[in-house]
C-alpha cells in the first residue's frame, strides 16, 4: 500500500496556560489505500525533536483529522515558540497495528500567545532630583517602568501618569518629569509627587512609586549657615560665634578671601566692658603711681563739686558725667594738685562729636585760670575744631624766654562721638599724647612769653573755663567755653609720667573677638586684631581655610558681672578672583551678641551689732577694734554660672568676688580731731592691695581685692578716745562695694557703748539676769552664749543648766568685775591679726564672758 499524506509545513498558536493548539492548515492526514479497511485508515500522529511539551491525537482515524494539544501549562515568558517535526501512521494491514505506513515529516511551528498576567514595576524604589528656582525645565529626570510580560503589547509600557493631586509637574508617555511653573525656593523648597505606570493592555503598576524634588534657591554669593543670634552665658568663656558657617562663591574662581569681623560696644559704658572699678582702684590694679587726684569723683559730702553735673547713671556701673554746653565744675582748693612741675600726667576719657555752629566755640575739658582780677590760663586742654589743644604757659623764671606753650593734636577720634582714652604725658618741653594707647606726637607746637608772676589766687575747672575780671565788659567771674560731650575718669598725677603699660591696662576692654586655638588656623590664614580687639581681620586664598578660620572666630567676656545685652556683629567680606579687583559681592553679615543677665550677688556684712568697751581702754595706746568678728559674706541665687564658689545651700550659692572698697562712716557728730581717732595701722594693709584714706567723717579702705582680705582689713579698724568722759556711746555704719558701687552690701550699723567705771559692776548685774540662753559648758565656769539668730528656743538641758549658774554666776562676777577691770587698765597690746586680747562684748542678745578666778591668765 501507499504510505499517508500530509502538508509538508504548519503554523500553530496556543494562549498560554491553554491547552490546544490552532494550527494552520488544520491537521489532517490522507491515506491513499483508502477505502481498503486499516491500510486506509490513520492510526496514529508522532512528534520528534526539542522534548516538546505537545502530543497529537487522532480525532477520527477514517477522516484522518487530529488535534494538537500542550502536554502541561506553557509560560510564554518561558518560551515564546516551538519548532517539531510531525508524522502520520496508517494502520497498515491488520488490526494488530504491524506494518504501519508512515508520511513524510512535517515542520511544526507554534507561537505561543501571552496573557497580560504581570503589572508594571519601577526600576527604581525612590527617585530624586534637585532644580534651581526660577527656571522652566524640558526635563528635571526621567522614570522608567518595566514589565515581565513576553509580548510587546503586554509588556510595554504605555503610559506614565502623576497621581498627586495639584503639583506644577507633568510626565510624558516615556517617563520625564518637567515643572509647569517656575518654582520659588522661598514658597516651597521640598516636593514629593508619586507617580504610577501602564502596560499597553492598560494594566496598572501595583504600587506608585515617590518622587521627591529639591527646589534650591538660584546661586547667591555669600556667607551661609550662621545664627542671627548667639546667647553668651557670663562666666563661659570663649564662644563660636559662627560654627558652622561657609561661604558660597557659586564656583566663581577665586584667588583670595578677606573678611573683617566688628563687634560693636561702643552704645556699652566707656565703649566696651572694662572692669569698672573705681578710677582710684583701677590705677592700683594697673600698678599706676599714686598721688593721683580724681577731678570727676562719684558725688558724696566730701566730694560735693560734681552734685550738680549730670551723670549718665543708666550706664552699667562706669560713672559718666554729661557735659551739655551748661555745666561746669570748680574744683576746691583743698584738691587742687599744687605742685605740678616739668612732669604731670592727664587723663580722661572722652565722648565727643563735632562742635554745633558756624564758628565753633573752644571747648574746655580742664582749665586753671586766675580766680579774680586777671583771665590769664595757666595751663587748661580743651577742644576746637575737632582738635585737641593743650595750653601751658609757664611761670616767669630768671629766663624770660619764648618757649613752647601751646600743643595741638588733628586726629578723628576727637570728634567721632565715640569713647576714647586719652592720657597726656607732660615731661616739658615735650608732650606726648596717647589715645586708647597709641602715641601721637603733636602735629602744631605754638611758642608764648611765661606768664609774670603774680599773687593772684587761681581756680581750677572742669566743663568750662573760669573767666576772671579784667577782660573788657566782664564785671562779674564766670564760666566760659563750656564743654558739650561726655567725661569720666579724668585724674591729674604730678610730678610722674604714666608708662604706655599702666596706660594700656587702664584702657583694657574686658570683651572682644578671640580665635579659639590659633594653632589650628591654617598655615594659609593671615590675620590681625586692633588693640582693642573688637576688630579682626583674616585673610585666606582659598575656601576652605576661610570657612575653618571663621567657625574659630569667639567672643569673650572676662568680667565676672558683665553688662547684659546685645552687642552687634558685623562680617564685611571681599572676594578677589584670578585677575580681576572684585569679581563677586558678598552681601554684609549682621548679627548679634545677647549677653544674658549675670547672677546679681548680694553682698552681706554679719557681726555683732552693739559691743560695750570700758572708758579706759579707749584710751589705751591701741584703742580698741570695732569690727572684731566681721564676716563679709557674697551669695547669688541662680547656680547655672561657672563661678568659684566655696558652699551651697539651697539653691544659694556663695561667690568669691572682689570688692573695691569698704567705707566706715562716723554717725553724729563728726570725730574731734583733738582726742579721737579711726585708724588702721599701714601693717595690716601689706601683702594686700589694699589702701586707705581716714578723715573725721571715717575711714575708707580702697583697692580691688578679695572679700577675706578686706574682712581682715576691717577688723584691724581701731577707735581710740583719750577723753571719752561724758560720751556715753559712739555709732559706726560699715558698707563695702563691688565694681564702684553697682553692687553695694547691706548698711551694716554698729553701736560702741561707753561704760564708765562706776556703772560696770551695776551694768554687769543687770546683763546676767536678763541673758536668756546659755549653751551648758564644757570648761569650769567658763559660759560662751551664741547670737540667738541660731537658736530656735531654749533646750532643756540648757534651762537647767541657766538656773544652776545664775546663783554661782552673780557670786563669780562680782570676782570677776574687779579682774576684768584691772587687766583693762593693763593695756594690753593685741597682736595685729586680731589675737587673744582683752575683750568685753556685750549685747542683748549676745553674752560672751569669760570669766574664772582659778584660771591663770595667759
Amino acid at each position: 500500500g501507499r504510505v499517508p499524506w500530509i502538508e509538508t509545513s504548519y503554523h500553530g498558536v496556543i494562549t498560554e496556560n491553554m491547552d490546544t493548539v490552532l494550527l494552520d492548515p488544520p491537521l489532517v492526514a490522507l491515506d491513499k489505500d483508502a477505502p481498503v479497511p486499516y491500510a486506509g485508515e490513520i492510526c496514529a500522529f508522532k512528534i520528534h525533536g526539542q522534548e516538546a511539551p505537545f502530543e497529537a491525537e487522532v480525532l477520527n482515524r477514517t477522516s484522518g483529522e487530529g488535534v494538537l494539544r500542550a502536554r502541561g501549562p506553557v509560560d510564554c515568558e518561558q518560551q515564546k515558540e516551538y519548532t517539531f517535526i510531525i508524522q502520520a501512521y496508517d494502520c497498515g494491514a491488520g488490526p494488530n497495528g504491524a506494518g504501519w505506513k508512515k508520511s513524510h515529516k512535517a515542520v511544526v511551528h507554534v507561537q505561543v500567545d501571552d496573557v497580560n498576567e504581570f503589572s508594571p514595576v519601577f526600576r527604581e524604589p525612590v527617585y530624586r532630583a534637585t532644580v534651581t528656582e526660577g527656571k522652566i525645565y524640558d526635563s528635571i529626570l526621567q522614570v522608567e517602568a518595566w514589565d515581565q510580560d513576553c509580548s510587546p503589547q503586554y509588556s510595554q509600557i504605555c503610559n506614565y501618569e502623576i497621581v498627586t493631586q495639584d503639583t506644577p509637574f507633568a510626565i510624558d508617555r516615556n517617563g520625564n518629569i518637567r515643572n509647569t511653573e517656575r518654582l520659588s525656593f522661598d514658597k516651597q523648597q521640598h516636593y514629593k509627587i508619586m507617580v504610577t505606570a501602564y502596560d499597553c493592555g492598560q494594566k496598572r503598576a501595583t504600587e506608585s512609586v515617590p518622587v521627591h524634588i529639591d527646589v534650591k534657591p538660584v546661586c547667591k554669593p555669600g556667607w551661609q549657615g550662621w545664627n542671627k543670634r548667639v546667647d553668651y552665658e557670663p562666666g563661659t568663656g570663649s564662644k563660636q560665634l559662627f560654627p558652622k558657617m561657609h561661604l558660597e562663591t557659586c564656583d566663581g574662581p577665586l584667588s583670595s578671601v578677606r573678611a573683617m569681623v566688628e563687634l560693636q560696644t561702643s552704645h556699652i559704658g566707656k565703649g566696651c566692658d572694662r572692669e569698672t572699678y573705681s578710677e582710684k582702684s583701677l590705677q592700683k590694679l594697673c600698678g599706676a603711681a599714686s598721688g593721683s587726684t580724681d577731678l570727676l569723683p562719684a558725688p558724696s559730702a566730701s566730694t560735693n563739686w560734681t552734685a550738680s553735673l549730670l551723670t549718665d547713671s543708666g550706664r552699667d556701673s562706669d560713672l559718666i558725667f554729661r557735659f551739655d554746653g551748661r555745666q561746669a565744675a570748680n574744683i576746691p582748693e583743698r584738691v587742687v594738685p599744687q605742685n605740678l612741675t616739668d612732669q604731670f600726667t592727664i587723663a580722661t576719657w572722652m565722648k565727643h562729636g563735632p562742635s554745633p555752629g558756624l564758628r565753633a566755640e573752644k571747648e574746655t575739658l580742664l582749665c586753671n585760670s586766675d580766680k579774680t582780677e586777671m583771665n590769664r590760663h595757666h595751663y587748661s586742654l580743651y577742644v576746637h575744631n575737632c582738635r585737641l589743644v593743650f595750653l601751658l604757659r609757664r611761670d616767669f623764671t630768671q629766663m624770660d624766654t619764648f618757649r613752647p606753650a601751646e600743643f595741638h593734636w588733628k586726629l578723628e577720634q576727637i570728634c567721632d562721638k565715640e569713647w576714647h582714652y586719652y592720657v597726656i604725658n607732660v615731661e616739658f618741653p615735650a608732650v606726648t599724647l596717647f589715645v586708647d594707647g597709641v602715641t601721637y606726637e603733636p602735629y602744631l607746637v605754638t611758642d608764648d612769653w611765661p606768664i609774670h608772676p603774680s599773687q593772684i589766687d587761681v581756680q581750677l575747672t572742669v566743663g568750662a573755663c573760669w573767666q576772671g575780671e579784667g577782660k573788657v565788659n566782664v564785671t562779674t567771674p564766670r564760666f566760659t567755653q563750656y564743654f558739650r560731650g561726655s567725661l569720666s575718669g579724668l585724674t591729674i598725677r604730678p610730678g610722674k609720667i604714666e608708662t604706655q603699660k599702666v596706660i594700656s591696662c587702664l584702657q583694657a576692654c574686658k570683651e572682644g573677638l578671640d580665635i579659639n586655638s590659633l594653632e589650628s588656623l591654617g598655615k594659609g590664614i593671615k590675620f590681625h586684631f586692633n588693640p582693642a580687639q573688637s576688630v579682626l581681620v583674616m585673610e585666606g586664598d582659598d575656601l576652605e581655610s576661610i570657612n575653618t578660620a571663621m567657625a574659630k572666630v569667639s567672643y569673650i567676656n572676662s568680667r565676672q558681672f558683665p553688662t547684659p545685652g546685645l552687642r552687634r556683629l558685623r562680617v564685611t567680606t571681599t572676594v578677589q578672583c584670578f585677575g580681576e579687583d572684585t569679581c563677586i559681592s558678598i552681601p554684609d553679615i549682621k548679627a548679634v551678641v545677647m549677653v544674658l543677665p549675670p547672677s546679681e550677688p548680694r553682698i552681706t556684712i554679719a557681726g555683732v551689732e552693739r559691743v560695750t568697751w570700758p572708758a579706759a581702754e579707749l584710751r589705751t595706746a591701741t584703742g580698741v577694734t570695732l569690727f572684731k568678728d566681721i564676716r563679709i559674706i557674697s551669695t547669688v541665687t541662680k547656680s547655672d554660672n561657672a563661678f568659684i564658689f566655696t558652699r551651697m545651700e539651697s539653691g544659694v550659692l556663695e561667690v568669691m568676688h572682689n570688692l573695691d572698697y569698704c567705707d566706715v562712716l562716723v554717725i553724729g557728730e563728726e570725730l574731734n580731731p583733738e582726742h579721737e581717732s579711726l585708724e588702721i595701722h599701714h601693717s595690716s594693709l601689706l601683702g594686700k592691695h589694699l589702701d586707705a584714706t581716714n578723715s573725721t567723717s571715717g575711714i575708707s579702705i580702697y583697692g580691688v581685692d578679695s572679700m577675706a582680705h578686706y574682712e581682715q582689713a576691717i577688723r584691724q579698724v581701731r577707735y581710740h578716745n583719750w577723753r571719752p568722759a561724758g560720751l556715753s556711746e559712739r555709732k559706726f555704719r560699715l558698707s563695702c562695694s563691688e565694681l564702684n558701687g553697682r553692687y553695694t552690701s547691706n548698711e551694716f550699723n554698729l553701736e560702741v557703748r561707753i561704760l564708765h567705771s562706776s556703772e560696770a559692776v551695776e551694768h554687769v548685774n543687770h546683763l546676767a539676769v536678763q541673758s536668756q540662753y546659755m549653751r551648758p559648758v564644757h570648761h569650769p565656769l567658763v559660759v560662751h552664749t551664741v547670737n540667738s539668730d541660731h537658736i530656735a528656743g531654749t533646750p532643756p538641758a540648757a534651762t537647767v543648766v541657766i538656773v544652776m549658774c545664775i546663783a554661782t554666776l552673780v557670786a563669780i562676777v562680782v570676782l570677776g568685775i574687779y579682774r576684768i577691770h584691772t587687766t583693762h587698765q593693763e593695756g594690753t597690746k593685741g597682736d595685729e591679726d586680731g589675737g587673744k586680747e582683752p575683750e568685753m562684748d556685750w549685747d542683748d542678745s549676745t553674752l560672751t564672758i569669760t570669766v574664772n578666778p582659778m584660771e591663770v591668765r595667759h
